[in-house]
């Protein structure tokens, strides 16, 4: 039986700061379980199998299973449903609360943090499997157990049409589609196994162009397993990180997603490098293309890309410059005395590998830099140090549900995810009760805190500052970030207002300050934040996005979710500590403000990047306006926010929308216009802190009825759509979220809508 283990080390090639606070890894015991428990999973998956093309998000069954026997609620209070005549009370408000926080607490590590399924998107597994296969190491790293896993996690996740998706929830691409059955060739599965999926699969990839149509991160994925040619890449030289720093297009000057992505791949492509043909590779060869291997243009393919895959189309200038790139300059540096460059890009490119490998304990900033990068440290040396340290944190990428096993966006959503938290169980005002869940999740962000800058001259390596900021997942990972540090600071600030005996000692006000100087280090010339730097380019860099499924992501762009939580951070800190940085701080907020009210949309919304979608954004946008001091009366932009948010209550008193939404920037009702317990928690606390309860509270006691009858029995909130996002295109699952918000809405509702009636 599988078990999830928390914050423990267990190898001498591990590296931590903070004891592996965080860390969460599963791990295979066959004399583990019950035959009852045993056969509870066996149900669990094969509910999962039976509806999957209904719901494609699983609901984390396995370690709902495990933490039910490691921590079960002691008195499960009786469910309660509410009819629509019915007036709800702070008694039955209360119990719902107290049912969902009892619950959500069982779901608590002992670490602090709450664990959870951050899978979602298909084209992570692949690059892992394919540096595996190419290393050697697939066997070795990856149990049978782990494989059998994965198999089910693949074929789970097939469409009805043959196909993948570019995540759980999306359409056949071929993107998804040649990278999920090269994977699955690679773990042992035959061209004709799984009951006719591979067979599926095949006819789907050749019905819709073959593989010559992938995206170039397939491409790339293909040439380096050796079943496509480099001459079918468009290039990627390593010699642009030898450019002046001056010049828009350096890499430094990029998201840092986006350069640390790159960074291995141009290693990779100006190294040419293709790993061992194996006789499986050999059949692939076959298997994927319409045409014989031999007999395909190369030249011709280096610009294919299928239709169901262009999300960002290639302008004509990204079609001159690969070009001229392919056919001018690539030529001269692959041969002397060109040569010479191209070995000290080459040398230039490792050392950025490796300084981000040592300042993320090998974990990485996520999972597809990860695997390259563990792919190049190999290239360079494959008995090398560097490769060894990496192995182990490959099991920190690892989840596994009832769907099978996955690789998350990130090693987890350990602090986001607990700051949240602690928020929404502080808006019930029944924090007595729940001082336990507190103080753990109030030191879980004490000890998730990055104390130090990288080493170095951070200028040389294109790093921000982060002593002071949190990390999205944990204090090893270290990647500073603009809305987790404000999020991290609002969580240990409300507790600090707690008394010390219930929820633990106080973050020092040092380290206060340096969370403050972090966020304000972040701000933009235009008043926005973006998310881990300053944004250091320009807008028109995207025009070389080379990224077909991808859009937005060349540059770090100042989002309003970031923008607003810096300054909801800085409004509390400033009520605190009136008398550090106050000048800076105001004038910080009154530019957050600016911003923030310039890019809301015409119809009073605010396009979410990082959630589904206008509900979040208009979320964060209404909450960013009122911490600096904005009211219904005294702002338009609340009042068009709120004019917005209920426009888009549905019959049954909730909200909800598609991933649609993002991908389209257009707002997309589920199928069915159902209702989404997330959705409905933010448009609920967007309203409530708009006011919305003095003029007519008739909406938010419509949208409590909605959540309270959601509940599930034992307090817990059902796993609808997936709900977060990232460049516009690639949806991600934050499983706690289905619990956090419901009880924020609730919390906030029964504490500022029926308490001040």
């Amino acid at each position: 039986m599988w078990k999830l283990k928390i914050a423990e080390g267990g190898s001498p090639w591990l590296r931590t700061l903070n004891n592996h606070v965080g860390r969460q890894v599963w791990e295979f015991d066959p004399t583990l379980g019950t035959p009852e428990e045993l056969e509870e999973v066996e149900k669990a998956r094969e509910h999962y199998r039976n509806h999957r093309f209904v719901h494609k998000h699983s609901s984390d069954r396995l370690m709902r299973i495990q933490f039910a026997k490691e921590n079960p609620v002691k008195d499960v209070l009786p469910q309660i449903k509410v009819k629509d005549t019915e007036d709800l009370t702070d008694e039955t408000v209360t119990t719902i609360l107290k049912r969902a926080i009892n619950f959500h607490s069982t779901l608590q590590a002992h670490d602090g943090h709450w664990p959870g399924d951050y899978g979602g998107p298909m084209f992570l597994l692949p690059g892992l499997v394919i540096t595996l296969s190419i290393t050697g190491a697939l066997n070795a790293v990856l149990s049978d157990e782990h494989r059998k896993e994965i198999c089910r996690y693949l074929y789970n996740h097939q469409n009805e049409d043959g196909g993948w998706g570019l995540h759980i929830e999306g359409p056949s691409t071929m993107f998804g589609s040649v990278l999920t059955y090269v994977t699955l060739r690679l773990l042992g599965e035959g061209a004709k196994d799984g009951k006719g999926a591979m067979e599926n699969g095949r006819k789907w990839i050749l019905d819709h162009g073959s593989a010559t149509a992938i995206t170039s991160w397939g491409k790339m994925w293909l040439s380096v397993l050796g079943a496509f040619e480099w001459s079918g890449n468009n290039p990627l030289p390593p010699e642009i990180w030898l450019l002046p720093y001056i010049l828009p297009i350096h890499p430094g000057r990029m998201w840092c997603h986006c350069r640390m992505v790159y960074l291995p791949m141009s290693y990779l492509y100006g190294k040419r490098f293709v790993g061992p043909i194996t006789p499986t590779v050999l059949s692939l060869r076959k298997e994927l293309f319409n045409v014989p291997y031999h007999e395909i243009d190369w030249n011709q393919a280096r610009n294919e890309c299928a239709k169901e895959d262009l999300y960002y189309p290639h302008p004509l200038v990204q079609d001159i410059l690969w070009t001229s790139l392919h056919k001018a300059v690539e030529p001269v540096l692959m041969h002397w005395p060109g040569k010479k460059l191209r070995e000290k890009a080459l040398k230039t490119a490792i050392e950025h590998i490796h300084y981000e490998d040592e300042n993320t304990r090998y974990i990485c900033i996520g999972p597809v830099n990860k695997v390259l990068n563990m792919l190049c440290c190999w290239v360079e040396d494959p008995n090398s140090e560097a490769f060894k340290l990496h192995i182990p944190r490959i099991y920190d990428y690892l989840w596994i549900a009832e769907d099978g096993m996955k690789m998350q966006g990130y090693n987890g959503s350990q602090l986001w995810d607990t700051a949240f938290a602690v928020q929404a169980i502080v808006s019930t005002n029944l924090v007595e009760e729940y001082s336990s869940t507190l103080r753990k999740g109030h030191k879980f962000i004490k000890d998730s805190q990055v104390l130090e800058n990288c080493p170095g001259d951070l200028d040389d390596w294109y790093r921000h500052i982060s002593k002071g900021a949190w990390p999205f997942s944990t204090g090893d990972h270290g990647w500073p970030i603009s809305d987790c540090t404000a999020e991290g600071l609002k969580a240990v600030l409300v507790l600090s207002k707690i008394p010390s005996e219930i929820v633990g000692e106080p973050l020092d006000a040092n380290r206060l300050y340096d969370a403050v100087n972090v966020i304000l280090s972040l701000q933009n010339g235009d008043g926005g934040f973006a998310t881990y730097e300053l944004t250091r380019s320009y807008r028109w860099l995207e025009l070389i996005n080379p990224a077909e499924t991808f859009g937005d992501i060349v540059i770090d762009y100042p989002y309003v979710e970031c923008t607003s939580a810096a300054i909801q951070a800085l409004a509390s800190f400033k009520k605190l500590y009136p008398g550090h940085r106050p000048r800076e701080i105001e004038q910080c907020i009154k530019k957050g403000v600016e911003f923030i009210e310039k890019i809301q949309e015409f119809d009073g919304s605010w396009y979410g990047s990082w959630g589904v979608c206008f509900t979040y954004g208009t979320w964060f946008g209404v909450k960013g306006l009122v911490a600096a001091g904005m009211n219904y009366n005294n702002s338009s932009s609340i009042r068009k926010a709120c004019d917005f948010l209920l426009s888009k209550q549905l019959d049954s008193g909730g909200w909800a929308e598609s991933y649609l939404s993002c991908q389209n920037k257009e707002y997309t009702n589920l199928k069915g216009n159902r209702s989404h317990v997330v959705n409905t928690g933010w448009a609920m606390l967007a309203l409530i802190d708009a006011g919305q309860a003095e003029r007519d509270p008739t909406p938010l006691h419509r949208g409590a009825r909605c959540l309270i009858n959601s509940q599930m029995e034992n307090g817990d909130f059902p796993q609808e759509e997936i709900m977060g996002v990232f460049n516009r295109n690639c949806m991600i699952a934050y499983s706690a979220y289905r619990n956090i918000f419901p009880i924020w809405a609730l919390g906030e509702y029964r504490c500022r809508v029926l308490g001040s009636s």
